[in-house]
């Protein structure tokens, strides 16, 4: 028998945006000394690290970017105590904020625009701990003169919990656990996300059988932060938790390590396609 530790595990995360976000960006609303700027939406609906595309509706040139002459930019934002924003090329950038890797703005005209989140998935840092849970109701279909009650199955669900040590500043590769107790504040945008939940990793294998060394085994899953705590005492490591319900299907998903080994009736390759999502920097996170 082959015994499996839960510290070679990783969460990974990516938030996801219910609809987009439309106001104006108004030539008074830039600070040119401070590469800063801000929209006419309610505050609060973006976070440090957000990957976002900002386009003009009406085909304008976005001329607050000096010398920009497209309709559309996609940048990472930091966003200040006060609701400004800045723009940056790289998620780390971002998270370390500044003005030093943040493009000149200029005072422009004002500009409608729409904003739409393009967040790739990230590790989640300091994870202690994660768990998940499946059910499937089921249906009683008993009738009369039946001697023994008939069920069917019905619905999947799922729910759960992380587990992470709190950090406010840190391996800027990765989204932090403070990042969990943004997302159930976000009102407009929401609290939806998609996360992995490696129950397998690469190079970790107790089986001994060598094929096998490099699969990896996760639930994927998406859904919704219904509620987060910070568990606060002088004589611990401050933590968060965060519970959530599962939005979608539930699915247990196998890497193998031997590319193509699936193939369908055709012959064409039966692999899961994530050539448009970023995958996460292998780190800290554990299960």
């Amino acid at each position: 028998m082959s015994v499996y530790l839960g510290t070679f595990g990783k969460v990974e995360l990516k938030r996801k945006l219910d609809g987009r976000l439309v106001g104006k960006i108004n030539g008074n609303d830039v600070n040119t000394a401070e590469k800063r700027f801000s929209f006419d939406f309610d505050q609060g609906q973006l976070i440090t690290g957000d990957r976002i595309t900002i386009k003009e509706i009406d085909g304008n040139a976005l001329d607050f970017i000096s010398s920009y002459t497209d309709s559309s930019v996609t940048k990472y934002i930091n966003v200040d105590e006060a609701g400004g924003i800045r723009l940056y090329n790289s998620f780390a950038n971002a998270v370390n904020g500044g003005t030093a890797n943040a493009p000149a703005l200029s005072t422009g005209s004002n500009l409608n625009v729409q904003v739409t989140i393009e967040n790739k998935r990230r590790l989640l840092a300091q994870v202690s701990s994660y768990e998940i849970n499946t059910e499937r109701e089921s249906v009683d279909t008993t009738v009369l003169s039946d001697n023994f009650r008939q069920r069917i199955s019905s619905l999947i669900s799922g729910s759960g919990r992380f587990s992470a040590f709190w950090e406010y500043a840190g391996d800027d590769s990765s989204e932090l656990p403070n990042y969990l107790l943004q997302l159930i504040l976000r009102t407009k945008v929401g609290s939806n996300f998609a996360a992995r939940l490696y129950i397998k990793d690469s190079n970790y294998n107790p089986s001994g059988v060598a094929i096998r060394n490099n699969d990896q085994l996760y639930y994927k899953v998406e859904g919704i932060i219904t509620a987060a705590a910070v568990q606060f005492s002088p004589s611990d490591a401050v933590q968060i938790t965060a519970d959530f319900i599962t939005t979608g299907p539930v699915e247990l998903k196998v890497d193998l390590e031997v590319p193509f080994a699936l193939t369908q009736e055709d012959g064409g390759k039966l692999l899961e396609d994530d050539s448009s999502e970023e995958i996460g920097i292998v780190g800290s996170g554990t299960s």
